[in-house]
């Protein structure tokens, strides 16, 4: 078992919701934290149609053994309708509550009860470089980071029955959409656009629907946690800067499979795409995991000076690039942005032999970046 990086920070004895796609580790994580909890597994038919009828069911339960403190109710979303007892409970009793969930989507449109803020929000990502001992980061690059996934010699077989099985079916099944071969086309067509700035009239001529469509598609993607949009920084823009988002899938495996790219070696254009991926979900994983919550975001301009992540309000500012020398011309839209933001810190992470310090710029090898970014020295 992978030693996670989610603990739960400022947590405390509250109750608090886990959220996280499929296979990324909840169960497991939950079982290992709270050993001696209660376990209510709303994917076991049994235990699901007993509450689904009778929701009342789950506070007779635990009135019956006021012993257990800890309750983990997994995949709540299943039946947001206990929401109503598990409030009764915690109010009235005490109770602890653990609820585990792979998509908050089908409870914020049910207009179930959310608690009224007693229950903390965490979340669970795929792993990141710091939980896998003797990491590697071309199986990271071409598995993903999904447990099963990067623990497999061949994952291909995995990662398709996951799209089949929960990107297409489930999600499609929840979100209620009617064609199932369009949302398919769809994510097919967000993956190419993965890491790209968005534009919606574009991804809807390819997809074959309404650019609405589209916007609600990329919203159902958002609220079910398969991906997020990196927002434009525009704080008093001295250039004239690009305002519309990019996106990210939230696992660089995924959009291999979508994509049909496989065997990605260092030294090609591939390669820098996932790499850059593969940094952002570190980066965006510690942003949470740390506790800190920093904003992150991009910067390009109109002539096309870019930056791929400004962190926190323009604290730091980062760009990827897989090169294996760095150059001055892989530092123009950081030495842009310092022309423009004061910043503590600029970095270019690349695939360089050893740090160095250049013109201002910080080039670290990805490994001393990752290890700076878990040891919380880069912000």
């Amino acid at each position: 078992m992978y030693k996670r990086r989610q603990v739960f920070e400022g947590a405390e004895n509250e109750s608090l919701f886990l959220w996280g796609a499929r296979q990324t580790g909840k169960s497991t994580l939950l079982k290992f934290i709270f050993p001696e909890a209660r376990l209510f597994d709303l994917l076991l038919s049994d235990v699901y149609e007993r509450l689904n009828r009778n929701p009342s069911l789950l506070r007779e339960t635990i009135l019956a053994d006021e012993s257990q403190s800890v309750v983990v109710i997994d995949e709540i979303q299943r039946i947001p309708a206990l929401l109503n007892e598990v409030h009764w409970l915690i109010v009235n009793k005490g109770t602890r509550f653990i609820l585990s969930g792979s998509s908050p989507r089908k409870i914020l449109h049910s207009g179930a009860n959310l608690l009224g803020g007693r229950a903390l929000r965490y979340e669970l990502y795929p792993l990141v470089s710091s939980e896998i001992p003797d990491f590697d980061l071309l199986t990271a690059i071409n598995n993903g980071m999904l447990p099963r996934h990067y623990d497999s010699k061949k994952p291909k077989n995995l990662i398709s029955a996951y799209i089949g099985n929960y990107l297409r079916d489930e999600i499609v099944a929840e979100a209620r959409i009617r064609n199932v071969g369009t949302f398919q086309r769809f994510l097919e067509v967000a993956a190419l656009t993965n890491g790209e700035i968005m534009n919606y009239s574009n991804i809807a001529s390819d997809t074959g629907v309404s650019a609405y469509i589209v916007k609600e598609y990329f919203q159902i993607v958002e609220e079910t946690l398969i991906g997020r949009f990196v927002p434009s920084f525009q704080k008093r823009p001295k250039r004239r800067v690009i305002s519309a988002p990019k996106f990210y899938l939230f696992d660089v495996g995924i959009v291999n499979f979508l994509l049909n790219r496989s065997n990605i070696e260092v030294k090609t254009e591939l390669f820098g795409k996932a790499f850059e991926h593969f940094i952002y979900q570190e980066i965006y994983a510690h942003s949470r995991y740390c506790d800190k919550n920093y904003n992150i975001s991009y910067w390009r301009t109109a002539s096309g000076l870019e930056v791929d992540f400004i962190l926190g309000d323009h604290e730091v500012a980062i760009e990827i690039k897989a090169t294996e020398e760095a150059q001055p011309r892989h530092l123009k839209g950081l030495k842009a942005f310092m022309e423009e933001y004061t910043v503590k810190k600029a970095i270019l992470v690349s695939n360089d032999s050893f740090p160095r310090l250049t013109n201002g710029v910080l080039v670290l090898p990805w490994k001393d970046f990752l290890k700076k970014l878990w040891n919380n020295e880069i912000i």
